[in-house]
């Protein structure tokens, strides 16, 4: 009995032992796999990561443009937006701003960033620089780099060459660490080296060709396994990838300079990138659609989208004159909320395209030309019934039939329809059935107590040191330590070279090479002048008295950023050039060069960093009257606005300068600087959550304008909770109704049907119909009136289907609305437009 027992017992040991082993390997193996590198390689057709081709759809979301509080969020709905790749930019004079003193923390962070696409399933596109463009401030060329004694910057230059390669190997030596390559088992598949140099190649000839063969063979002697492309560089050197950049590279790019590489798209533009000064401009979701099936019809298997998401240029990061915020029309707007119906849309497009996966990337191209503005272009696979096509109407104006294999489509205006199975069209990129938004900003309640702003106005200098005989360059001057430099000089008038012709006038005449100027002449304020991003010169003139003796005249230089792009960026300069005075009876008064110029960098403010708690304490603030010269500190305290949507600040009432949340910069306004329309460029700053405290958070805005209204501006919140939806009856259903089986296209139900769908955010729900009609209504999201048709059951019906839901599905027929079975305009093809109000359950 007791050695039945023993035996029992050895052989329970011997299976626990076995079992172990067996998990451990089996949690090894597991192991091995989440880490094992992936081989990247490319041929004509696609990149082939692991052994496997693939279509990459590609979003631009820029790291130091958000907080590493919202990366989360902005990630997951890109790839819940269909893409499975995110690009981004190194910035240099982010992580190196001072030389040889590195920063990668906080928006800096770029391993962390890199490590949450990876989490997300995702791969990523590591664009290094080392220059960028971006409309960013220098190109991400970090300031001290100029300074640098005989540097030319992009070019065969022996200074720059050593200083990118450092940065480079230092870039990619911490990827490496981190195992980040995909060769490593990370996310990393593609790099780039520099950025659009065929925009400045020319102009230094040879010099130019070897710098660009210089930096392939710096990327591809460090052997990390992945492939690297150069954007916009048609005659890029082997093994780069040259790649396009632009709204139609379907069009326009005239493809890959050998014939083992991929055709890869690497900015299609989702809209464009705003100036203080400008109107407002965007780029429709159907023109995007239109060009990325174009694009991926003709051969393409990579595009990317720039931006996905712009977000805020924070603090003083903005290139000249562009505004806080960047590329907010993207599919994720400045707040990271998806901009409907650009998101979902493309959403719908990349569904469709990954559809037809097997027979572009497996199968051969053919092309028909049915007709002047038709075109056809299908991929079959020999031997298989793989088959997908693209049936393409390039009239502007009017649908076109086209027939293909014994069928007739109708194809909409300028659109493209996609049939993954040769058979069955699934999307048409004129016609949208994803659902609409229109963002609200709210004013909040609780953030919007009366203000009590106290004000420290800067000292006017009067005789600062110098011993510089014409005004110094303000780049130079600043070295971007500050958006400001002061100028002072003084000069002497005799008596008698004042005017005596009454009504006789002496103007003051400064010129400026950019980007705005103000100007004090014997303690008095002469006002103001500024260039714009196409005009950065300009000339400031005003009529001024002088007095007989020695006059004082101070200039405070500003800049809005350095500039970011073209050839010989280093000997780019700026700030006021040549100052005279006109009408003397003595004749013109030439005080460039026959004046000693003093100088001084910044505000007095800066210096003592009174944007800052710490900082407060440093001067003597008094209690605003209701009015107050310019070149002014507004300080106050403010509650966090309520619920958790995003925040911003409206400022309305103020003219141009910097605003800080508890010492961290939300970046420049510029209310005074109004766009053709007579309206300010951009009126509500971004205040990322981050930022705020549940109370008493500091507010401190540095304004140079004189007698602005602080009391105007207001916090708002921000949320997308106008739903709109608007789908022809003759659209095509949702491509969501069909899946690939093998070689065939399958609908996941048994009726495909058009329908129109209706999505809150968070855990909000329909509260209200506020627009509802079936017939030919007209206007947009947010602006939806009723036409000369409209079923009168139109709101009923949509109330019925969607008060109360978090989500709803209306379809989209005429025995939907047309109950009673009249139809008061037969001919006329019916569109339903909605639009409700999303909101909060009050029980929650």
């Amino acid at each position: 009995m007791r050695k039945h027992s023993l035996d029992r017992w050895l052989l329970t040991a011997i299976l626990v032992v076995l079992l172990s082993s067996s998990c451990t390997l089996a949690s090894k193996k597991e192991m091995e796999k989440k880490t094992k590198g992936k081989e990247v390689t490319y041929d004509g057709t696609s990149l082939i990561v692991d052994g496997k081709r693939e279509l990459l759809f590609s979003g631009s979301i820029h790291y130091p443009r958000s907080t590493p509080e919202m990366w989360p969020s902005i990630i997951k709905r890109a790839k819940q937006g269909g893409l499975n790749t995110i690009q981004t930019y190194v910035f240099w004079n982010v992580h190196e701003p001072e030389q040889g003193k590195f920063n990668f923390s906080g928006r800096a962070d770029l391993v962390k960033f890199i490590k949450l696409i990876q989490k997300n399933g995702m791969y990523v596109t590591l664009r290094l620089g080392p220059f960028i463009q971006a409309e960013w401030t220098h190109g991400g060329l970090p300031y001290w780099l100029r300074e640098v004694p005989g540097i030319f910057f992009r070019t065969d230059n022996k200074q720059f060459k050593e200083h990118t390669e450092r940065y480079v190997r230092m870039v990619l030596d911490k990827m490496k660490e981190e195992k980040l390559f995909a060769s490593q088992g990370g996310p990393i598949i593609l790099g780039q080296i520099e950025n659009e140099y065929s925009a400045v190649q020319r102009a230094y000839k040879e010099d130019g060709v070897n710098y660009i063969k210089w930096g392939s063979k710096l990327v591809d002697s460090m052997n990390l396994g992945i492939p690297w492309v150069m954007c916009k560089q048609n005659d890029a050197p082997d093994p780069m990838i040259n790649a396009c950049n632009g709204r139609h590279c379907g069009d326009t790019f005239p493809g890959p300079n050998k014939d083992n590489k991929p055709s890869m798209w690497t900015e299609n533009w989702t809209t464009q990138f705003r100036v203080f000064g400008d109107a407002p401009v965007k780029r429709s979701v159907e023109d995007i659609a239109f060009s990325v099936a174009r694009f991926f019809s003709k051969n393409g298997s990579h595009v990317n989208y720039y931006m996905y998401h712009g977000g805020t240029n924070f603090g003083r990061t903005s290139a000249h004159y562009v505004t806080t915020r960047y590329y907010d029309d993207a599919p994720l707007d400045e707040y990271g909320l998806e901009r409907e119906p650009k998101y979902g849309h493309l959403k719908h497009l990349h569904n469709a395209l990954n559809l037809c996966k097997k027979p572009l990337l497996w199968g051969q191209p053919r092309t028909e030309k049915p007709g002047k503005d038709t075109e056809i272009r299908y991929y079959e696979q020999p031997g298989t019934k793989s088959c997908a096509a693209f049936l393409a109407n390039n009239n502007t104006e009017a649908a076109e039939t086209i027939k293909f294999r014994g069928r007739d489509y109708v194809i909409a205006p300028r659109s493209i329809s996609i049939l993954p199975d040769c058979k069955t069209v699934v999307y048409n990129t004129a016609q949208i059935v994803s659902h609409h938004t229109s963002r609200n900003f709210m004013k909040s309640k609780q953030a919007n107590k009366k203000f009590d702003f106290k004000v420290f106005t800067e000292p006017l200098p009067k005789k600062l040191e110098g011993n510089s005989y014409v005004p110094v360059e303000l780049y130079g001057l600043t070295k971007d330590k500050s958006d400001y430099g002061w100028y002072t000089t003084s000069f002497k008038v005799h008596e008698n070279h004042l005017p005596k012709k009454k009504g006789a006038k002496t103007n003051l005449r400064i010129a400026s090479l950019g980007h705005a100027l103000h100007v004090w002449l014997n303690g008095e304020y002469l006002g103001n002048g500024h260039g714009s991003h196409d005009e950065k010169s300009f000339v400031f003139q005003k009529p001024v008295t002088l007095k007989a003796g020695e006059n004082h005249l101070v200039m405070l230089g500003v800049l809005t950023g350095f500039p970011d792009s073209g050839s010989y960026l280093e000997h780019r300069y700026t700030g006021p050039r040549s100052v005279s005075i006109l009408g003397l009876s003595s004749g013109t008064l030439d005080l460039t060069e026959s004046s000693k110029w003093g100088n001084k960098v910044g505000m007095e403010g800066e210096r003592l960093g009174i944007q800052t708690e710490k900082g407060l304490k440093k001067v003597k603030w008094e209690k605003f009257s209701g009015k107050a010269p310019g070149i002014t500190w507004y300080q106050t305290y403010f509650d966090a606005p309520e619920s958790e949507s995003a925040a911003a600040i409206r400022m309305s009432g103020m003219g141009k300068g910097l605003i800080w949340v508890n010492g961290e910069g939300v970046g420049r306004y510029w209310m005074s600087f109004l766009n053709p329309l007579g309206q300010s460029t951009q009126i509500e700053y971004h205040i990322p959550r981050s930022f705020l405290k549940p109370k008493k958070n500091l507010l401190v805005i540095f304004e140079e304008e004189p007698n602005v209204k602080p009391e105007l501006i207001d916090f708002v919140i921000v949320n997308r909770d106008t739903v709109c939806s608007y789908v022809g009856e003759n659209y095509t259903p949702s491509v969501g109704h069909w899946i690939r089986k093998q070689d065939e296209v399958k609908a996941i139900t048994d009726n495909v049907s058009l329908t129109a769908t209706l999505k809150c955010s968070g855990n909000k729900k329909i509260a209200a119909v506020e627009f509802a009609s079936f017939g030919n209504p007209i206007g947009d999201c947010g602006n939806f009136t009723l036409g000369t048709c409209n079923a009168p059951v139109s709101k009923q019906v949509v109330e019925k289907h969607c008060l109360g839901k978090a989500e709803c599905v209306i379809p989209v027929n005429k025995s939907t609305f047309q109950q009673d079975k009249k139809d008061s305009c037969k001919n006329v093809v019916k569109t339903l437009a909605v639009q409700v109000k999303c909101a909060r359950d009050k029980k929650n």
